[in-house]
């Protein structure tokens, strides 16, 4: 059974270094993930890799079922998921090529995501003012520094809508708030991953500097970073994997304690059956 689960974004389609490969055809109640879930082991883990927009670049950022992504997972027993995702950046300290793990994240996408697993006669409320997983990030940027990559500890991601770029008004205007990288698939896989329990951190890959700077960003441009990026975020995720700890247990994994409001009485059959591998253990 995978405990850890890395989900892939724009360029990283495969793992690296992965061997007893098999493919893993996951159903869901809420629709088919992006692809089969690749399955191998690296070490003695057991790693399970789903690329978010399909192994085909087939979903744009808001095409993506990031429900049944994350229940699927879930499904397969990951509780540690790596998200990695390709971004701007909105700071000139951060540069094109250089890796940021983020500790928070700031939604303008536009509400057509489907963004939570409590609805349809459901309300549930989990916190989630710590978005990502302060723990699994540690470990992440750690290997990120023992593998000799640029990387920064924290900083906001801002969530936009795809799949166009931003426009100059919205890019210094997201500057002004503060934030220091800009992307599309951010919103709402943290939320979902932490509805669902598991602990959630996102390597984000530095790939131009957005349209505020001085020099235009070319898909060209983007695209040759992207790939170098790629290279190197295998290159961690290599160091990571093989030893990361997954026996332990982090506040992520009980977020959902408590937050479900609505009576049971009131809640459907059918409900009961979709929220069950999500937080049966607090029916």
């Amino acid at each position: 059974m995978p405990v850890i689960g890395v989900i892939g974004g724009s360029g990283l389609y495969q793992l690296d270094g992965m061997k007893n490969i098999r493919e893993e055809k996951v159903t869901t109640p809420y629709g088919d993930p992006s692809d089969n879930i690749i399955v191998g082991t690296m070490g003695d883990r057991e790693i399970a890799f789903l690329p978010r927009h399909g192994r085909m670049h087939s979903f744009n950022p808001s095409e993506v079922n990031y429900k049944a992504n994350i229940y699927a997972l879930k499904k397969l027993g990951v509780k540690f998921i790596i998200a990695v995702t390709a971004v701007g950046s909105l700071k000139e300290g951060i540069k094109p090529g250089e890796f940021l793990i983020p500790n928070q994240i700031y939604d303008r996408t536009k509400g057509i995501r489907p963004g939570t697993f409590f609805e349809g006669g459901v309300v549930g409320h989990v916190a989630v003012a710590d978005p990502y997983s302060n723990k699994l990030s540690e470990k992440v940027y750690e290997a990120a520094i023992e593998v000799g990559v640029k990387v920064h500890k924290g900083g906001t991601y801002v969530c936009i809508e795809g799949p166009t770029f931003s426009t100059r008004a919205e890019s210094h205007s997201y500057r002004h708030f503060g934030f220091e990288i800009i992307g599309m698939t951010g919103i709402p896989e943290a939320k979902l991953a932490r509805e669902a329990e598991i602990a959630y951190s996102n390597i984000s890959l530095v790939t131009d500097y957005d349209v505020w700077h001085e020099e235009d960003v070319t898909v060209e441009q983007v695209v040759a970073t992207m790939n170098k990026n790629v290279g190197n975020a295998k290159k961690v995720l290599e160091k990571l994997l093989p030893t990361l700890d997954y026996t332990v247990e982090y506040p992520e994994h009980s977020a959902a304690k408590g937050a479900v409001q609505t009576k049971r009485e009131a809640i459907s059959k059918e409900n009961i059956e979709k929220l069950e591998l999500i937080i049966g253990k607090y029916f």
